[in-house]
């Protein structure tokens, strides 16, 4: 059996390594676009803060490694179109200018996503920049130490402007993040933790433009010199947009059947419209366990997830893709967050009907010291008809954020405030409280759906 795989991010990577460990007897190719296999840019801030030094072992794999475990690994090469009749995609060797024809009995497409540009004056300056890839890291990185660099704007807030954000702050920049939604990280946090994360960022030298629209990027000599909103102008020798990412599907839309927001339709296996063609990553919605309706999540995890699945179900389709709660974490300077499922903030853009608790507590006893013993703010979101889980927001200045993992799996478990309440957590004064922030919120949670 032969199977192409497109694509060497999070879906790709994991579709190779699955048939490496269940189908060692295939042909494997995989193809990448670029240079370089396997660039992680969620790992992009550690790099451009030197915690990791070299950007090269921002990857998952070389392809010298996957080579010698047999893997064909070609670079620089771009599948062109795919012919699903004749199980064939045509190959462009972007080094050479060669083209060719490869066969195929199983294709598995991780084509993933591209930095959406926004559409105004001003966007095709130079020092307009995007996070995500190895050449725009290292662009961004030589952007930190750059002298002539002083003012920095992101547009966006969402994780990947907020790293951005900091990154600059930390190199010593001024640094403004413009954002049309009313708060920053609004898509992940409800107020009560954006209000203090917004005063973080503040104390940290970031300022917060939320509610604006950007207008125009203006440059002089073909340089950006400031970002202009509906409402201000901000000076800028750099401007990083980090507005959302859209699927690199335009070139598919003649062979498969895309949703309206461009991503390739798949089953639960995976499947796409053709028969031997599977879908994986930033491409493809997946199912998101709080309404079990597939939605668009772009998380690394997801990609990985389907990517093994592709390859459970590629010769006998049994295993279906399992559905996700799209939980995920940042660091903002001194505070570590992470939410899964549905806040507050996006009920309504799922449908559904919710009821909260929000709870303060400390992160251990109170007879540790302050200065060991930071404040812990967690919110539990749940049905109100019949108390199901459906999401949660965890923050501190303690690293709690592992308590999410809880939640993501009450959430795909369809548990209950009931079943948390009393839940058994570990006690150790070291650690955390006799009662766990998730009983005490799921207590009052109780308490609050009795009184109905």
């Amino acid at each position: 059996m032969k199977v192409i795989v497109v694509g060497s991010s999070h879906g790709g990577y994991e579709a190779v390594r699955e048939l490496l460990a269940t189908h060692p007897d295939a042909e494997i190719q995989w193809y990448e676009k670029g240079d370089f296999v396997s660039f992680l840019s969620c790992g992009m801030q550690l790099y451009l803060e030197g915690v990791v030094k070299d950007v090269n072992n921002v990857r998952y794999a070389t392809a010298e490694g996957m080579r010698a475990q047999g893997v064909h690994v070609f670079v620089q090469q771009e599948i062109a179109s795919i012919s699903p009749d004749k199980h064939e995609v045509h190959v462009k060797n972007l080094a050479d200018g060669s083209e060719r024809d490869e066969s195929y009995d199983k294709l598995i497409l991780s084509v993933g996503a591209v930095p959406v540009a926004l559409p105004i004056p001003g966007n095709d300056l130079q020092n307009v920049y995007y996070m995500r890839g190895r050449d725009w890291a290292m662009k961004l990185k030589r952007a930190t130490v750059e002298p002539t660099i002083k003012n920095v704007v992101v547009i966006g807030s969402g994780y990947i402007g907020i790293e951005a954000a900091e990154v600059f702050a930390k190199a010593g920049k001024n640094v403004t993040v413009v954002d049309i939604l009313p708060r920053l990280l609004s898509v992940y946090l409800d107020k009560e933790f954006t209000s203090v994360l917004t005063d973080e960022m503040q104390a940290n030298g970031i300022h917060a433009a939320t509610g604006e629209t950007v207008k125009e990027i203006v440059g002089k000599n073909g340089k950006v010199t400031k970002v202009v909103t509906d409402q201000a102008e901000y000076p800028a020798e750099l401007v990083v947009e980090a507005v959302g990412v859209k699927p690199n599907t335009k070139w598919l839309a003649d062979t498969l059947d895309l949703n309206s927001n461009g991503t390739i339709k798949t089953d639960d296996y995976q499947r796409t419209s053709q028969p031997d063609i599977f879908a994986v990553g930033d491409a493809t919605k997946i199912k998101f366990a709080p309404t079990d309706k597939p939605a668009q999540i772009a998380l690394a995890t997801n990609g990985r997830r389907q990517g093994r699945y592709a390859v459970k179900n590629l010769t006998d389709a049994k295993n279906p893709t399992p559905a996700v709660s799209g939980s995920s974490a940042l660091s903002v300077f001194d505070y570590h967050f992470a939410s899964t499922g549905i806040k507050e903030g996006t009920a309504d853009k799922f449908g559904v009907e919710t009821q909260s608790v929000y709870v303060e507590d400390t992160y251990r006893p109170p007879f540790v010291p302050a200065d060991q013993n930071p404040k812990v703010q967690f919110k539990l979101t749940f049905d109100p008809k019949d108390g199901r889980v459906l999401g949660a927001q965890i923050m501190s200045k303690a690293d709690v954020t592992a308590n999410m993992n809880v939640i993501s799996l009450a959430i795909q478990q369809k548990l209950t405030v009931n079943d948390l309440a009393y839940a058994d957590f570990f006690f150790q004064p070291g650690f955390d409280r006799p009662w766990n922030i998730i009983n005490v919120a799921a207590q009052k949670a109780q308490r609050e759906l009795d009184q109905k």
